[in-house]
């Protein structure tokens, strides 16, 4: 809005965008007309100026000649007749010739002021048609200005949308963490998420409580989960531990590495994950899926709304390796010398391992970036986009691990292979 003051009154008011465009365009036209109007003014009063000087100028050049003509007529009737005659004659041949120059000069006077008009009539034209191009260009620009303010506008208004969404989402989310165990234990939770997937996700998949006290300890849970052919796809020992669990001492989640790590061995299990309600506040915990590999081999902790996504994420990233697990197990029911196969698996798990770290420290470092602020979601979407990468990586090495590279410089393996080829059906 634009604040006007009335010139009479003084008085201020104010008028949108479009009203004091109008406002605008109404004193340029009458300010233009009125310029255009004193041009025109000046230029008939210079021209009506001009013609009476040149009347006055040939009039008093006329009449000093005529008065020194009277003079010498006056001078010539002193003559004879018959020369008084011829010199009148004259005189009167070169008055008219005076008359004739006098009109000349006012015709080519009126000629001169029409050419000066036409001229100033031109210029103004000239004027006015460069006032409407200014005019144009300016409503354009000022279009232009407000189509981008708009759209600028729009797009402002949809992040800020899009943030105060995501903010309330992590609210509410955060809330969650705190309020949605009330009534059943961890452990319960997680064995309802569970069977609620199982007959459609995870048929095959073997999910317990741990029974099996050995060396007088035991997990929670054990995840297993075989082909049809029986050769195990994957498995996990679960430790879940809540905070409500804890009444005299508040415990941390590192205090109980050491025994899930053990009872992961214990018990031939692949990897360890700690399903935790511990440390609410502890931003480094409620950012996603933490690998705490780094102290404890193929250990992760979560929070239990990633507890159904651990599982899809370990057992996806080994059903890759299922096929070369399955001829694993193949060569070793038929003694197949795999002193280098399994060293090559190994190989290719440590590097799957270090693609799945770098992933999962990017997934981590794109989820802080959203829990600290909207205003960070550029970087979030690159970390995401690396850690896909990275997966891509990781899957590519499963792809690009065959059965031939497996073999090559162990002659004993490839010998195997060969007989077991060429052996009849």
């Amino acid at each position: 809005m634009n604040e006007i003051i009335c010139p009479n009154c003084k008085k201020a008011f104010k008028v949108d965008e479009a009203g004091f465009a109008d406002i605008l365009k109404q004193v340029r036209d009458h300010q233009f007309e009125k310029e255009l109007s004193n041009h025109l003014a000046l230029a008939e009063k210079e021209k009506v100026s001009a013609v009476e000087l040149a009347k006055a100028n040939v009039k008093n050049a006329f009449q000093e000649e005529l008065a020194k003509k009277d003079k010498e007529l006056a001078q010539l009737k002193a003559k004879s007749d018959t020369e008084l005659a011829q010199k009148l004659a004259q005189k009167e041949t070169e008055i008219a010739e005076m008359k004739s120059r006098i009109e000349s000069a006012e015709i080519q006077k009126k000629l001169d002021v029409s050419e000066a008009i036409k001229l100033i009539e031109k210029e103004r034209d000239k004027l006015a048609n460069d006032l409407k191009i200014k005019e144009t260009q300016t409503q354009l620009l000022e279009k232009s200005i407000k189509e981008q303010f708009t759209n600028k506008l729009v797009v402002k208004d949809e992040t800020i949308k899009m943030k105060d969404d995501e903010i309330a989402r992590l609210k509410d989310f955060k809330q969650k963490l705190s309020t949605k165990m009330v009534g059943e234990t961890l452990e319960q939770h997680c064995e309802i998420e569970f069977n609620k997937l199982r007959a459609t996700a995870f048929q095959n998949a073997y999910f317990e409580k741990d029974n099996d006290i050995r060396g007088g300890n035991k997990g929670d849970f054990i995840y297993k989960e075989t082909d049809n052919e029986g050769n195990e796809i994957i498995s996990i020992m679960f430790e879940m531990k809540n905070e409500n669990d804890e009444t005299a001492t508040k415990k941390r989640n590192e205090d109980f590495f050491a025994k899930l790590d053990k009872d992961r061995k214990e018990k031939n299990c692949e990897y360890a994950v700690l399903v935790s309600l511990l440390e609410s506040e502890n931003e480094f915990y409620n950012t996603g899926i933490v690998d705490v590999s780094y102290k404890y081999e193929k250990m992760y902790v979560v929070r239990p709304q990633f507890f159904i996504p651990i599982i899809t994420l370990l057992r996806n990233a080994s059903m890759n390796s299922l096929k070369y697990k399955a001829e694993l197990n193949l060569m070793r029911n038929q003694n197949i010398d795999i002193t280098n196969f399994e060293e090559k698996i190994t190989v290719f798990k440590e590097g799957f391992a270090r693609n799945y770290d770098l992933a999962s420290r990017q997934f981590k470092t794109a989820i802080e970036e959203i829990d600290k602020t909207m205003d960070h979601l550029q970087k979030t979407k690159d970390a995401l986009l690396a850690s896909v990468n990275n997966l891509r990586l990781a899957n590519n090495k499963a792809e690009d691990l065959t059965i031939k590279k497996l073999t090559h410089g162990n002659p004993t393996m490839k010998a195997k292979f060969d007989e077991l080829k060429n052996k009849p059906e």
